[in-house]
């Protein structure tokens, strides 16, 4: 899921909220494939505070957490990781972790542009389940699994399918190591991971995993929705990402 495009109207007014607030609350909605997110800029800047990120719930309560965390802050109190708090909420707990840089470019991108860095720190507030568990305890609910990305872990391999999972790509990828110049996420969930010069019979099921540990850079498209594709023209150029046209590949 990617961040909002850079906009002055929009950066007027994030940094009016921080002067009149100490922060301001971006809010993505959810796809059919990805959650809604939330998250805050301006308590690195006013407070010094990491900023706060949180997944998962309404746009309505994303919202409420982010600033029921900042005014905890805003009172004095250094949000940390490694504890529980029962602040949030009347019968769960809440967890802090930290989020590894790798994913700042996925999920802060109006923080990015506010800070002109993405030298701040943050972390994600984690909410339990019905049974007050947490997403990496045992038994933690399955409908609500990919509710939650976990953004202190799972570096090399970012997608939220298993790592079996089966996928398509090509031969040229296979046998003559050709790298990965397309990828498309089809609407009914198959990923295709292709090097532009497959015919039909070239294409072969393999792995996810198999493909992020020869070419770690396939990991930036964990995010890729339903119906979208992306394109570079060589391993570590930009993905330029679009709707799926459809075609008969």
């Amino acid at each position: 899921m990617t961040d909002q495009a850079h906009n002055c109207r929009h950066d007027d007014q994030t940094k009016s909220n921080i002067e009149k607030y100490g922060l301001t609350v971006i809010i993505l909605g959810a796809t059919e494939y990805l959650p809604a997110f939330a998250y805050s800029i301006g308590l690195w800047k006013t407070f010094k505070h990491p900023e706060i990120i949180c997944f998962g719930l309404t746009t309505k309560n994303l919202h409420a957490l982010i600033n029921d965390v900042a005014e905890l802050v805003k009172q004095g109190q250094i949000i940390t990781t490694n504890k529980n708090y029962d602040d949030f909420f009347d019968n769960s707990d809440t967890k802090f972790l930290n989020v590894d840089p790798s994913y700042f470019s996925h999920y802060f991108g109006a923080a990015i542009n506010f800070y002109n860095s993405d030298r701040f720190p943050a972390l994600q507030f984690v909410w339990t389940d019905r049974n007050n568990r947490f997403p990496w305890d045992n038994d933690f609910e399955e409908e609500l699994k990919y509710r939650q990305p976990l953004l202190d872990r799972n570096i090399d391999f970012k997608f939220r399918e298993a790592k079996n999972l089966g996928i398509f790509t090509t031969r040229q990828w296979l046998e003559l190591d050709k790298p990965i110049l397309r990828v498309v996420h089809d609407e009914d969930g198959d990923w295709q991971f292709l090097t532009g010069d497959q015919m039909p019979d070239d294409i072969k099921l393999v792995a996810l995993e198999q493909m992020t540990l020869r070419d770690k850079t396939l990991n930036e498209l964990f995010d890729l929705d339903y119906g979208e594709e992306a394109e570079r023209e060589f391993i570590g150029s930009e993905w330029i990402r679009a709707t799926t046209q459809n075609d008969d590949e």
